[in-house]
Protein backbone atom coordinates (compact mmCIF):
# COMPACT_ATOMS: atom_id res chain seq x y z
CA UNK A 1 0.00 0.00 0.00
CA UNK A 2 2.94 2.26 1.11
CA UNK A 3 4.42 1.85 -1.92
CA UNK A 4 1.46 2.59 -3.92
CA UNK A 5 0.54 5.58 -2.55
CA UNK A 6 4.08 6.97 -3.21
CA UNK A 7 3.74 5.91 -7.00
CA UNK A 8 0.37 7.69 -6.87
CA UNK A 9 2.31 11.23 -5.28
CA UNK A 10 4.80 10.82 -7.82
CA UNK A 11 2.62 10.19 -10.85
CA UNK A 12 0.26 13.09 -9.79
CA UNK A 13 3.57 15.38 -9.01
CA UNK A 14 4.58 14.39 -12.48
CA UNK A 15 1.12 14.89 -14.76
CA UNK A 16 1.03 18.24 -13.19
CA UNK A 17 4.58 19.37 -14.60
CA UNK A 18 3.82 17.76 -17.71
CA UNK A 19 0.39 19.85 -17.88
CA UNK A 20 2.13 23.36 -16.96
CA UNK A 21 5.56 22.96 -18.40
CA UNK A 22 4.08 24.64 -22.31
CA UNK A 23 2.18 27.11 -20.84
CA UNK A 24 5.00 29.10 -18.54
CA UNK A 25 6.33 29.79 -22.46
CA UNK A 26 2.98 31.43 -23.19
CA UNK A 27 3.08 35.54 -23.42
CA UNK A 28 1.89 36.74 -19.91
CA UNK A 29 -0.88 38.66 -21.20
CA UNK A 30 -2.58 35.91 -22.39
CA UNK A 31 -1.63 33.19 -19.61
CA UNK A 32 -3.87 33.85 -16.70
CA UNK A 33 -3.70 30.44 -15.14
CA UNK A 34 -0.02 29.82 -13.68
CA UNK A 35 1.12 26.03 -11.70
CA UNK A 36 0.83 28.23 -8.64
CA UNK A 37 -3.17 29.58 -9.30
CA UNK A 38 -3.93 26.13 -9.74
CA UNK A 39 -2.91 23.83 -6.78
CA UNK A 40 -4.59 27.26 -5.09
CA UNK A 41 -7.78 26.46 -7.05
CA UNK A 42 -7.70 22.97 -6.79
CA UNK A 43 -9.18 22.95 -2.93
CA UNK A 44 -12.28 22.69 -5.64
CA UNK A 45 -12.06 19.02 -6.07
CA UNK A 46 -8.80 18.46 -4.18
CA UNK A 47 -10.57 15.49 -2.79
CA UNK A 48 -11.28 13.49 -6.16
CA UNK A 49 -7.31 14.35 -7.47
CA UNK A 50 -6.25 12.71 -4.37
CA UNK A 51 -8.64 10.01 -4.28
CA UNK A 52 -6.94 8.05 -6.94
CA UNK A 53 -4.63 9.08 -10.17
CA UNK A 54 -7.35 8.26 -12.28
CA UNK A 55 -8.15 12.13 -12.72
CA UNK A 56 -4.95 12.89 -14.15
CA UNK A 57 -5.10 9.85 -15.99
CA UNK A 58 -2.02 8.16 -14.31
CA UNK A 59 -1.64 4.93 -14.05
CA UNK A 60 0.61 3.05 -11.62
CA UNK A 61 4.07 2.11 -13.69
CA UNK A 62 4.66 -1.43 -14.53
CA UNK A 63 7.83 -3.24 -12.72
CA UNK A 64 11.30 -1.89 -14.76
CA UNK A 65 12.23 -5.44 -14.34
CA UNK A 66 9.37 -7.30 -16.02
CA UNK A 67 10.34 -9.54 -19.23
CA UNK A 68 8.89 -8.66 -22.64
CA UNK A 69 7.13 -11.18 -24.74
CA UNK A 70 8.60 -12.51 -27.69
CA UNK A 71 6.78 -10.01 -30.52
CA UNK A 72 4.19 -12.19 -32.69
CA UNK A 73 2.74 -11.92 -35.68
CA UNK A 74 0.55 -8.53 -36.38
CA UNK A 75 -2.23 -9.27 -39.00
CA UNK A 76 -1.63 -8.97 -42.92
CA UNK A 77 -5.16 -7.07 -43.51
CA UNK A 78 -5.90 -3.27 -43.10
CA UNK A 79 -7.16 -2.38 -39.81
CA UNK A 80 -10.53 -1.38 -40.16
CA UNK A 81 -11.80 1.70 -38.51
CA UNK A 82 -15.79 3.01 -38.29
CA UNK A 83 -16.61 6.89 -37.85
CA UNK A 84 -20.00 8.42 -37.31
CA UNK A 85 -19.51 11.58 -38.49
CA UNK A 86 -22.28 14.85 -38.38
CA UNK A 87 -21.73 16.03 -42.49
CA UNK A 88 -24.85 18.39 -42.55
CA UNK A 89 -27.56 20.43 -40.66
CA UNK A 90 -26.90 22.82 -37.53
CA UNK A 91 -23.51 20.48 -36.92
CA UNK A 92 -22.08 20.42 -39.84
CA UNK A 93 -19.43 22.95 -38.66
CA UNK A 94 -17.78 20.54 -36.27
CA UNK A 95 -18.26 17.49 -38.05
CA UNK A 96 -16.73 18.40 -41.01
CA UNK A 97 -14.02 19.33 -38.75
CA UNK A 98 -13.68 16.41 -36.59
CA UNK A 99 -13.66 14.27 -40.10
CA UNK A 100 -11.27 16.42 -42.27
CA UNK A 101 -8.67 15.84 -39.13
CA UNK A 102 -9.57 11.88 -38.69
CA UNK A 103 -8.17 11.86 -42.85
CA UNK A 104 -5.53 13.89 -42.05
CA UNK A 105 -3.99 12.25 -39.14
CA UNK A 106 -4.60 8.81 -40.91
CA UNK A 107 -3.11 9.95 -44.03
CA UNK A 108 0.04 10.67 -41.89
CA UNK A 109 0.20 7.11 -39.90
CA UNK A 110 -0.36 4.99 -42.90
CA UNK A 111 2.47 7.04 -44.72
CA UNK A 112 4.65 6.21 -42.23
CA UNK A 113 4.01 1.95 -42.13
CA UNK A 114 0.32 2.62 -40.35
CA UNK A 115 -0.24 0.69 -36.55
CA UNK A 116 2.21 -1.88 -36.15
CA UNK A 117 2.77 -2.38 -39.70
CA UNK A 118 -1.24 -2.43 -40.63
CA UNK A 119 -2.19 0.56 -42.98
CA UNK A 120 -5.68 2.04 -41.73
CA UNK A 121 -9.07 1.79 -43.85
CA UNK A 122 -11.35 4.04 -42.53
CA UNK A 123 -14.79 3.28 -43.24
CA UNK A 124 -17.09 6.22 -42.47
CA UNK A 125 -21.19 6.58 -41.83
CA UNK A 126 -23.08 9.97 -41.21
CA UNK A 127 -24.45 10.22 -38.26
CA UNK A 128 -28.22 11.55 -37.56
CA UNK A 129 -31.02 10.91 -35.84
CA UNK A 130 -30.67 8.37 -32.60
CA UNK A 131 -32.14 5.22 -34.02
CA UNK A 132 -30.32 6.03 -37.62
CA UNK A 133 -27.17 5.82 -35.77
CA UNK A 134 -27.51 3.06 -33.56
CA UNK A 135 -28.33 1.36 -36.85
CA UNK A 136 -25.39 2.39 -38.63
CA UNK A 137 -23.21 1.82 -35.29
CA UNK A 138 -24.62 -1.90 -35.62
CA UNK A 139 -23.82 -2.10 -39.61
CA UNK A 140 -20.58 -1.15 -38.81
CA UNK A 141 -19.49 -3.41 -36.16
CA UNK A 142 -21.39 -6.67 -37.36
CA UNK A 143 -21.53 -5.74 -41.85
CA UNK A 144 -18.11 -3.99 -42.16
CA UNK A 145 -16.76 -5.61 -38.64
CA UNK A 146 -14.48 -2.74 -38.06
CA UNK A 147 -12.38 -3.03 -35.33
CA UNK A 148 -13.40 0.31 -33.29
CA UNK A 149 -15.74 2.98 -33.86
CA UNK A 150 -14.84 6.88 -33.25
CA UNK A 151 -17.14 9.69 -33.90
CA UNK A 152 -20.47 11.01 -32.45
CA UNK A 153 -21.30 14.38 -31.29
CA UNK A 154 -25.10 14.80 -30.16
CA UNK A 155 -25.60 13.69 -26.58
CA UNK A 156 -28.80 11.59 -27.37
CA UNK A 157 -27.14 9.60 -29.54
CA UNK A 158 -23.94 9.06 -27.17
CA UNK A 159 -27.26 7.99 -24.75
CA UNK A 160 -28.51 5.71 -27.22
CA UNK A 161 -24.81 3.62 -28.72
CA UNK A 162 -23.65 3.55 -25.35
CA UNK A 163 -25.63 0.71 -24.34
CA UNK A 164 -25.54 -0.86 -27.70
CA UNK A 165 -21.62 -0.68 -27.74
CA UNK A 166 -21.40 -3.14 -24.33
CA UNK A 167 -24.11 -5.31 -25.88
CA UNK A 168 -21.78 -5.68 -29.20
CA UNK A 169 -18.55 -5.73 -27.32
CA UNK A 170 -17.44 -2.68 -29.94
CA UNK A 171 -14.98 -0.17 -28.71
CA UNK A 172 -16.30 3.30 -28.95
CA UNK A 173 -14.29 6.40 -28.79
CA UNK A 174 -16.37 9.41 -28.96
CA UNK A 175 -16.10 12.79 -29.77
CA UNK A 176 -18.83 14.38 -28.33
CA UNK A 177 -21.06 12.42 -26.82
CA UNK A 178 -21.84 11.42 -23.71
CA UNK A 179 -24.25 8.96 -22.09
CA UNK A 180 -25.36 11.65 -19.55
CA UNK A 181 -29.10 12.26 -18.72
CA UNK A 182 -29.39 15.51 -17.09
CA UNK A 183 -26.95 15.43 -14.80
CA UNK A 184 -26.75 11.59 -13.97
CA UNK A 185 -24.49 9.28 -15.88
CA UNK A 186 -26.64 6.73 -17.44
CA UNK A 187 -23.79 3.68 -18.18
CA UNK A 188 -21.60 4.09 -14.76
CA UNK A 189 -19.71 0.74 -15.49
CA UNK A 190 -18.79 1.51 -19.33
CA UNK A 191 -15.94 -0.48 -20.24
CA UNK A 192 -16.19 -0.48 -23.87
CA UNK A 193 -17.31 2.93 -24.31
CA UNK A 194 -15.18 6.31 -23.73
CA UNK A 195 -16.45 9.43 -23.59
CA UNK A 196 -15.80 12.74 -23.91
CA UNK A 197 -15.49 15.57 -20.88
CA UNK A 198 -18.75 15.72 -19.00
CA UNK A 199 -21.89 17.49 -20.15
CA UNK A 200 -21.46 20.30 -17.78
CA UNK A 201 -18.16 20.90 -17.72
CA UNK A 202 -18.32 24.00 -20.42
CA UNK A 203 -20.82 25.59 -18.12
CA UNK A 204 -18.99 25.24 -15.14
CA UNK A 205 -16.14 27.34 -17.09
CA UNK A 206 -18.29 30.10 -18.47
CA UNK A 207 -20.13 30.25 -14.50
CA UNK A 208 -16.76 30.67 -13.14
CA UNK A 209 -15.69 33.46 -15.22
CA UNK A 210 -19.25 35.32 -15.30
CA UNK A 211 -18.95 34.87 -11.53
CA UNK A 212 -15.04 36.57 -11.51
CA UNK A 213 -15.62 39.21 -14.69
CA UNK A 214 -19.19 40.25 -14.03
CA UNK A 215 -19.58 39.87 -10.20
CA UNK A 216 -22.32 42.67 -10.54
CA UNK A 217 -24.94 41.13 -12.26
CA UNK A 218 -28.26 40.69 -10.55
CA UNK A 219 -30.07 38.89 -13.43
CA UNK A 220 -29.39 36.29 -16.16
CA UNK A 221 -31.30 35.04 -18.98
CA UNK A 222 -30.85 31.77 -21.08
CA UNK A 223 -31.48 30.05 -24.43
CA UNK A 224 -30.82 27.01 -25.19
CA UNK A 225 -31.32 23.86 -26.83
CA UNK A 226 -34.44 21.57 -25.60
CA UNK A 227 -32.29 18.53 -24.97
CA UNK A 228 -29.81 17.19 -22.39
CA UNK A 229 -26.86 18.81 -22.66
CA UNK A 230 -28.62 22.12 -23.13
CA UNK A 231 -30.58 21.46 -19.75
CA UNK A 232 -27.38 20.06 -18.19
CA UNK A 233 -25.34 23.62 -19.30
CA UNK A 234 -28.20 25.78 -18.14
CA UNK A 235 -28.47 23.77 -14.38
CA UNK A 236 -24.76 23.54 -13.72
CA UNK A 237 -23.93 27.64 -14.71
CA UNK A 238 -26.45 28.63 -12.29
CA UNK A 239 -25.59 26.40 -9.97
CA UNK A 240 -22.34 27.24 -9.99
CA UNK A 241 -22.81 30.97 -10.20
CA UNK A 242 -25.23 31.30 -7.04
CA UNK A 243 -22.28 29.04 -5.36
CA UNK A 244 -21.27 32.62 -5.27
CA UNK A 245 -23.49 34.71 -5.81
CA UNK A 246 -26.91 33.52 -4.44
CA UNK A 247 -29.41 36.49 -5.38
CA UNK A 248 -28.15 36.30 -9.24
CA UNK A 249 -31.96 35.52 -10.65
CA UNK A 250 -32.51 33.88 -13.63
CA UNK A 251 -35.19 35.83 -15.14
CA UNK A 252 -36.05 33.88 -18.47
CA UNK A 253 -35.47 30.36 -20.01
CA UNK A 254 -35.92 29.81 -23.52
CA UNK A 255 -35.90 26.30 -24.85
CA UNK A 256 -35.65 26.36 -28.67
CA UNK A 257 -35.77 22.76 -30.40
CA UNK A 258 -32.62 21.35 -31.28
CA UNK A 259 -32.10 22.25 -35.05
CA UNK A 260 -34.67 24.98 -34.80
CA UNK A 261 -32.94 28.62 -36.37
CA UNK A 262 -35.72 30.96 -36.17
CA UNK A 263 -35.04 32.83 -33.00
CA UNK A 264 -36.46 36.17 -33.45
CA UNK A 265 -39.59 35.16 -31.38
CA UNK A 266 -36.87 33.89 -28.40
CA UNK A 267 -34.66 36.93 -28.99
CA UNK A 268 -37.73 39.52 -28.81
CA UNK A 269 -38.37 37.62 -25.53
CA UNK A 270 -34.79 37.82 -23.70
CA UNK A 271 -34.90 41.89 -24.76
CA UNK A 272 -38.20 42.20 -23.32
CA UNK A 273 -37.12 40.36 -20.23
CA UNK A 274 -33.91 42.37 -20.26
CA UNK A 275 -31.30 40.49 -17.94
CA UNK A 276 -28.20 41.42 -16.78
CA UNK A 277 -26.18 38.94 -18.78
CA UNK A 278 -27.19 36.80 -21.32
CA UNK A 279 -26.58 32.94 -21.21
CA UNK A 280 -26.53 30.27 -24.13
CA UNK A 281 -25.07 26.46 -24.19
CA UNK A 282 -25.42 27.09 -28.34
CA UNK A 283 -22.19 24.98 -29.79
CA UNK A 284 -22.86 24.96 -33.40
CA UNK A 285 -24.16 26.41 -36.71
CA UNK A 286 -26.98 27.73 -34.63
CA UNK A 287 -24.17 30.40 -32.38
CA UNK A 288 -23.71 32.32 -35.87
CA UNK A 289 -27.43 32.45 -36.56
CA UNK A 290 -28.43 33.64 -32.90
CA UNK A 291 -25.46 36.37 -32.96
CA UNK A 292 -26.64 37.40 -36.34
CA UNK A 293 -30.69 37.67 -35.14
CA UNK A 294 -29.42 39.20 -31.86
CA UNK A 295 -27.19 42.38 -33.83
CA UNK A 296 -30.05 42.94 -35.69
CA UNK A 297 -32.16 42.76 -32.29
CA UNK A 298 -29.92 45.40 -30.76
CA UNK A 299 -30.27 41.91 -28.50
CA UNK A 300 -26.25 42.38 -27.29
CA UNK A 301 -26.08 46.52 -26.60
CA UNK A 302 -25.49 47.10 -23.21
CA UNK A 303 -25.26 43.52 -21.96
CA UNK A 304 -22.96 40.88 -20.69
CA UNK A 305 -23.30 37.84 -22.62
CA UNK A 306 -21.43 34.22 -21.97
CA UNK A 307 -21.35 31.46 -24.58
CA UNK A 308 -20.49 28.39 -23.00
CA UNK A 309 -19.08 26.58 -25.98
CA UNK A 310 -20.08 29.01 -28.97
CA UNK A 311 -15.90 28.90 -30.16
CA UNK A 312 -16.66 25.94 -31.32
CA UNK A 313 -17.28 27.63 -34.76
CA UNK A 314 -15.41 30.33 -34.44
CA UNK A 315 -14.23 31.31 -37.63
CA UNK A 316 -18.33 32.29 -38.44
CA UNK A 317 -18.55 34.19 -35.73
CA UNK A 318 -17.79 37.39 -37.88
CA UNK A 319 -16.88 40.80 -36.69
CA UNK A 320 -19.57 42.64 -38.52
CA UNK A 321 -22.76 40.94 -35.81
CA UNK A 322 -20.59 39.64 -32.80
CA UNK A 323 -19.59 42.16 -30.48
CA UNK A 324 -16.39 42.57 -28.12
CA UNK A 325 -16.49 41.71 -24.82
CA UNK A 326 -18.27 38.82 -24.48
CA UNK A 327 -17.25 34.91 -23.02
CA UNK A 328 -16.52 32.47 -25.53
CA UNK A 329 -15.91 28.93 -24.39
CA UNK A 330 -14.28 26.67 -26.53
CA UNK A 331 -14.59 22.74 -25.39
CA UNK A 332 -11.22 22.20 -24.97
CA UNK A 333 -9.58 23.48 -27.75
CA UNK A 334 -8.75 27.11 -28.91
CA UNK A 335 -6.26 27.30 -32.11
CA UNK A 336 -4.72 30.11 -31.10
CA UNK A 337 -3.68 29.62 -27.55
CA UNK A 338 0.16 29.04 -27.92
CA UNK A 339 3.14 30.10 -29.40
CA UNK A 340 5.08 27.64 -28.39
CA UNK A 341 3.41 24.46 -28.53
CA UNK A 342 4.69 23.23 -31.77
CA UNK A 343 2.19 20.07 -32.24
CA UNK A 344 -0.49 23.20 -32.10
CA UNK A 345 1.20 24.97 -34.37
CA UNK A 346 1.96 22.90 -37.04
CA UNK A 347 -1.53 21.23 -36.87
CA UNK A 348 -3.19 24.27 -37.03
CA UNK A 349 -0.85 25.05 -40.97
CA UNK A 350 -1.16 21.97 -42.26
CA UNK A 351 -5.00 21.76 -41.74
CA UNK A 352 -5.35 25.74 -42.94
CA UNK A 353 -3.36 24.78 -46.08
CA UNK A 354 -5.54 21.90 -46.83
CA UNK A 355 -8.65 23.35 -46.27
CA UNK A 356 -8.49 26.99 -46.01
CA UNK A 357 -9.76 27.09 -42.64
CA UNK A 358 -8.51 27.23 -39.09
CA UNK A 359 -9.41 24.41 -37.22
CA UNK A 360 -12.11 23.67 -34.38
CA UNK A 361 -12.46 22.20 -31.21
CA UNK A 362 -14.06 19.09 -32.78
CA UNK A 363 -10.48 18.56 -34.37
CA UNK A 364 -8.64 17.92 -31.20
CA UNK A 365 -10.86 15.84 -29.92
CA UNK A 366 -10.85 13.48 -33.13
CA UNK A 367 -6.98 13.86 -33.01
CA UNK A 368 -6.80 12.34 -29.12
CA UNK A 369 -9.41 9.51 -29.76
CA UNK A 370 -7.58 8.25 -32.90
CA UNK A 371 -3.74 8.82 -31.11
CA UNK A 372 -5.01 7.36 -27.39
CA UNK A 373 -5.99 4.23 -29.78
CA UNK A 374 -2.75 4.14 -31.84
CA UNK A 375 -0.77 4.35 -28.13
CA UNK A 376 -2.96 1.69 -26.34
CA UNK A 377 -2.53 -0.59 -29.27
CA UNK A 378 1.26 0.02 -29.34
CA UNK A 379 1.80 -0.48 -25.48
CA UNK A 380 -0.38 -3.64 -25.34
CA UNK A 381 1.72 -5.28 -28.15
CA UNK A 382 4.64 -4.22 -26.22
CA UNK A 383 3.48 -6.16 -23.20
CA UNK A 384 1.47 -9.14 -24.54
CA UNK A 385 3.85 -9.55 -27.88
CA UNK A 386 0.68 -10.03 -30.05
CA UNK A 387 -1.91 -7.93 -31.87
CA UNK A 388 -4.08 -6.91 -28.72
CA UNK A 389 -7.65 -8.04 -28.11
CA UNK A 390 -10.70 -5.22 -27.79
CA UNK A 391 -9.88 -5.76 -23.65
CA UNK A 392 -6.30 -5.14 -23.96
CA UNK A 393 -6.62 -2.07 -25.52
CA UNK A 394 -9.55 -1.21 -23.15
CA UNK A 395 -6.77 -1.65 -20.11
CA UNK A 396 -4.03 0.30 -21.54
CA UNK A 397 -7.01 3.35 -22.76
CA UNK A 398 -7.50 3.52 -19.18
CA UNK A 399 -5.65 6.52 -17.53
CA UNK A 400 -3.84 7.22 -20.84
CA UNK A 401 -2.29 10.48 -21.59
CA UNK A 402 -1.18 11.78 -24.77
CA UNK A 403 -0.23 14.57 -26.21
CA UNK A 404 -2.71 16.48 -28.74
CA UNK A 405 -2.60 20.16 -30.58
CA UNK A 406 -4.27 21.38 -27.17
CA UNK A 407 -1.70 19.95 -24.75
CA UNK A 408 -1.58 16.76 -22.67
CA UNK A 409 -5.29 14.87 -23.18
CA UNK A 410 -6.07 11.27 -21.44
CA UNK A 411 -9.02 9.31 -20.03
CA UNK A 412 -9.94 8.88 -16.60
CA UNK A 413 -10.02 5.19 -15.08
CA UNK A 414 -13.85 5.18 -16.00
CA UNK A 415 -13.63 5.88 -19.60
CA UNK A 416 -14.24 9.59 -19.14
CA UNK A 417 -11.96 12.13 -21.67
CA UNK A 418 -9.85 14.77 -19.40
CA UNK A 419 -8.80 17.95 -21.08
CA UNK A 420 -7.77 21.46 -20.64
CA UNK A 421 -10.67 24.16 -21.36
CA UNK A 422 -10.29 27.39 -22.86
CA UNK A 423 -12.19 30.37 -22.75
CA UNK A 424 -11.36 33.99 -23.13
CA UNK A 425 -13.25 37.59 -23.56
CA UNK A 426 -14.01 38.40 -27.47
CA UNK A 427 -12.28 41.04 -29.14
CA UNK A 428 -11.43 42.25 -32.77
CA UNK A 429 -8.24 41.69 -34.23
CA UNK A 430 -7.16 43.00 -37.77
CA UNK A 431 -5.72 39.90 -39.54
CA UNK A 432 -8.80 37.84 -39.33
CA UNK A 433 -12.59 38.90 -40.51
CA UNK A 434 -13.46 36.88 -37.08
CA UNK A 435 -13.67 37.64 -33.34
CA UNK A 436 -10.48 36.00 -31.65
CA UNK A 437 -10.19 35.62 -27.32
CA UNK A 438 -8.00 38.08 -25.26
CA UNK A 439 -6.58 37.17 -21.84
CA UNK A 440 -7.52 33.49 -22.50
CA UNK A 441 -7.50 31.53 -19.60
CA UNK A 442 -7.01 27.66 -19.45
CA UNK A 443 -8.90 25.63 -17.01
CA UNK A 444 -7.66 21.93 -16.02
CA UNK A 445 -10.06 18.55 -15.68
CA UNK A 446 -9.74 19.15 -11.98
CA UNK A 447 -11.71 22.75 -12.06
CA UNK A 448 -14.49 21.43 -14.93
CA UNK A 449 -15.37 17.44 -13.67
CA UNK A 450 -16.36 16.75 -10.52
CA UNK A 451 -14.35 13.53 -9.46
CA UNK A 452 -15.82 10.06 -9.70
CA UNK A 453 -18.07 8.81 -7.24
CA UNK A 454 -19.09 12.38 -6.30
CA UNK A 455 -21.94 14.13 -7.75
CA UNK A 456 -21.97 17.19 -9.30
CA UNK A 457 -23.97 19.11 -6.76
CA UNK A 458 -21.99 17.73 -3.16
CA UNK A 459 -19.34 18.57 -5.43
CA UNK A 460 -19.69 22.17 -5.92
CA UNK A 461 -20.95 22.56 -2.27
CA UNK A 462 -17.76 21.47 -1.42
CA UNK A 463 -16.06 24.34 -2.84
CA UNK A 464 -14.66 26.55 -0.25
Amino acid sequence: MLKKMKTLVFCISNMFDKMFIHYKQLPTKHMKTTRRDFLKKVSIGSAGVLLGSSLLGCAEKKPAETPKPKKGEVPSEPLKLGVLAYLSGVAAVPGKAAWNTTQMWVEKVNASGGILGRKIELVMEEEGKSSETVDKFRKLTVEKKVEAIFGLLSTGNGQAVGPVAEELHQLWLSWDATTQSGLEETLPNAFYSFRSVYNEAEAIAGALATVRLFPDIKTVGAINNDYSYGRNGLKAFMTVVNHFLPDVELVIDLWPKLGETDFSSHVAALKQADPDLIMTSFWSGDVPILMKQGYAAGLWEGRKACFTTGGGVHTTLKKSFTPEGIILGYNSYYPFWSSSWKLSLDFNREYYQRFGDYPVYECDHAYFVLEAYKTAVERAYDVLGKWPEKEDIVEELRGIVVPTPSGYRGYREDNYMIANYFQGITAYDPNYDFVVCKDVEILTPAETMHPPGMSFDDWVKSWK
